[in-house]
């Protein structure tokens, strides 16, 4: 099966083509600011995006008619289950209304739709994992205060793939484990993954959990209202001190984690004061999923673009090989979780799903 996969960024648009789960060609295709700033919004660039994407393909030696299935990244929806859902009118029509907001990962479905409508021969659409999936149990969603539940924010789609990759290395279903995924990159999310369902995840945009390179996570919040009260920030600078600024960027005034891990290697005590501090609030947060899984645990597993990093998994490692085996899944290939969906789902090894 031949699958092309298209991943909308605001100034990029990742594809790919896959024969079944092997990449065989991928461009990331830039777009400047003088090509976007002529729409007005980001549900305009459609066309642009899908001619641009037509040409590469073409340019690339393959035919239309070789693919035999196109997957978007899935956009702002209402919040839904996690898995492969099939393209439909409903959904193209709340990506074009952006009910949950707007985003360049708006585009992919649409572009998938009318790429494979083009194509024809009974090829279909679909998108894979949107980072709107919500599979919180009930109890998960109090926090404390009625008029702010708890809401499901995370990174869906690695998330989702990495579980399904360890099912799959220890010959089990996803399913039928249960397991705690850690992503560990700008933003990181510790996702409690239990028969195929999410039930517990920290919201890993908007405050909660461990800082990041990026973001502060959970702060103390009566601190933070005095802060965000004492007439010396906007609210938009309050909000980008907790995402964009805040973190590790707040403490070393740099987003590089592999920077910072060469300082520290080389003896710099403040960077490594920080980046141990970070593995640390990353151990805690592991733990606090742990007792959601009442400490029944397959595997923790560990993921994303910081996974690459040897001294911040040792450090984690100390703290939690105790609960279960770590394990290692550097990386985020959103473009193979992609197309991994797909392909699963014509093996039936993932349901399709139909968006209502």
């Amino acid at each position: 099966m031949k699958i092309l996969a298209i991943n909308p960024g605001s100034t990029s648009t990742k594809i790919a083509v896959y024969e079944d789960t092997k990449s065989l060609w991928s461009k990331t295709l830039r777009h400047s600011a003088e090509e976007i700033s002529v729409y007005p919004k980001i549900i305009d660039q459609f066309e642009f995006r899908k001619r641009i994407i037509m040409e590469s393909l073409t340019e690339a030696g393959f035919k239309l008619n070789e693919i035999e299935s196109v997957v978007g990244r899935g956009g702002l929806l209402k919040p839904i289950p996690g898995g492969v859902y099939l393209v439909n009118d409903l959904l193209i029509s709340d990506l074009k209304k952006e009910i949950m907001g707007e985003h360049a990962s708006n585009l992919g479905g649409i572009i998938a739709n009318e790429i494979a409508k083009a194509i024809g021969n009974n090829t279909k659409a679909y998108i894979v994992d949107p980072v709107v999936v919500d599979e919180l149990e009930d109890i998960a969603r109090f926090s404390g205060c009625p008029e702010l539940p708890r809401v499901s924010i995370f990174h869906a789609l690695n998330q989702k793939a990495v579980a399904r990759r360890y099912a799959r290395d220890i010959n089990k279903k996803y399913e039928e484990i249960s397991v705690i995924v850690v992503h560990l990159g700008g933003g990181i999310s510790v996702g409690v993954h239990k028969n195929g369902r999410v039930i517990d995840v920290n919201n890993a945009l908007n405050g909660e959990g461990p800082f990041s390179p990026e973001r502060t996570g959970t702060l103390p919040v009566a601190a933070l209202t005095k802060l965000c009260f004492s007439g010396k920030y906007t609210e938009a600078e309050v909000l980008k001190k907790l995402t964009g600024q805040g973190g590790m960027f707040a403490y070393l005034g740099t987003t590089n984690a592999k920077d910072v891990e060469d300082k520290a290697a080389a003896g710099d005590e403040k960077c490594k004061e920080i980046y141990k501090a970070m593995a640390y609030q990353i151990a805690k947060e592991i733990g606090s999923a742990a007792a959601v899984l009442c400490g029944k645990i397959d595997a923790i597993i560990v993921t994303g673009g910081l996974a690459y990093s040897d001294m911040l998994n040792d450090w984690i490692k100390e703290h939690v090989s105790f609960l279960a085996e770590v394990k290692i899944y550097p990386g985020e290939d959103e473009m193979a979780a992609l197309a991994e969906g797909v392909y699963y789902s014509s093996t039936g090894e993932i349901e399709v799903k139909e968006y209502k």
